[in-house]
């Protein structure tokens, strides 16, 4: 195994682990609410609560963990070993986890928030793999 796939492999890695912390923080903040329903979040929080910002937190990785997750899975399977590529999956597993920290520390409806910055680093670091993917399948 090269240098380079080891490291994606353990970026793939810590981004799976992220993933299990976000949902442990949130189903145990929501646990711990008076009356909690098991599967449904109470429709009168919002980001002043600790409980809203975790469930946001988590299906906001969610949404974004289809493309991400396929993107580095083709990536696998065709073999592609690139430094750019293990770069851009290192920056997008840390936006990821800075984007976590930001939201479960700041309280705020604004928009742009801090987080919003990591989200787009996210963003922009799945595009440049997608392009990276492409232009390896066009050679």
């Amino acid at each position: 195994m090269t240098d380079i796939t080891f490291s994606v492999y353990f970026a793939f890695y810590l981004y799976l682990v992220l993933l299990l912390v976000q949902w442990g923080v949130a189903t145990m903040s929501k646990a711990k609410q008076p009356h909690a329903v098991p599967g449904k979040i109470d429709d009168d929080l919002s980001h002043d609560s600790f409980v809203f910002r975790a469930h946001r937190t988590f299906h906001n990785t969610l949404e974004n963990s289809a493309l991400f997750l396929g993107t580095v899975l083709f990536a696998f399977v065709i073999n592609y070993q690139s430094p750019v590529f293990a770069l851009c999956v290192w920056v997008y597993v840390i936006a990821r986890v800075i984007h976590t920290a930001l939201y479960y520390a700041i309280a705020t409806e604004k928009n742009p928030s801090p987080r919003s910055y990591f989200f787009l680093m996210g963003i922009i670091a799945n595009v440049v793999m997608l392009v990276l993917l492409g232009m390896r399948l066009a050679v």
